[in-house]
């Protein structure tokens, strides 16, 4: 499935275009919202450099997210997938308070990884509560692998 998102990655990091990498990845996994953070190692920051769905008032909240707040920000601290059913209703404390004005449920956020060194976050999202599949975390995980090559080259 996620082969044609692989196929279409440049081979240079300088030739992503991020806006319409998130539209492929939110649209392959059939949500409604999506964000994707680089880890900036400098400022020890998650940067936003797309994002689809997410309320305009928001957006300075997310333009940088500190390693370990938000879901982003743990997906990048603990180097693995955080998955919520429903963020509406989560009481975890994983999900900002603020996250809850995207009105969206079931949400996911993958670390950008590459032997196990940080390169961002994908997040993506549903409006409705939803447990995204093992496979569908893997898939992600995936596609996120293969963004860290080209970050790190």
């Amino acid at each position: 499935m996620n082969q044609s998102i692989l196929s279409s990655l440049p081979t240079d990091a300088s030739l992503i275009n991020w806006q319409s990498l998130l539209t492929d990845i939110r649209t392959e996994f059939d949500c409604s919202t999506g964000t994707i953070h680089v880890f900036d190692a400098s400022s020890n920051l998650l940067i936003l450099k797309a994002q689809e769905g997410i309320p305009e008032f928001l957006l300075p909240k997310m333009t940088q997210i500190p390693i370990g707040k938000g879901m982003a920000g743990i997906a990048a601290e603990r180097r693995e997938a955080v998955e919520m059913c429903n963020l509406q209703t989560d009481e975890s404390g994983v999900a900002r308070p603020a996250a809850k004005e995207t009105k969206v449920e079931g949400s996911l956020a993958a670390p950008m990884l590459l032997d196990g060194e940080l390169f961002g976050v994908i997040g993506i999202a549903k409006p409705v509560a939803y447990d995204f599949t093992r496979d569908e975390i893997s898939r992600l995980m995936k596609i996120g692998e293969a963004i860290a090559g080209l970050l790190k080259s």
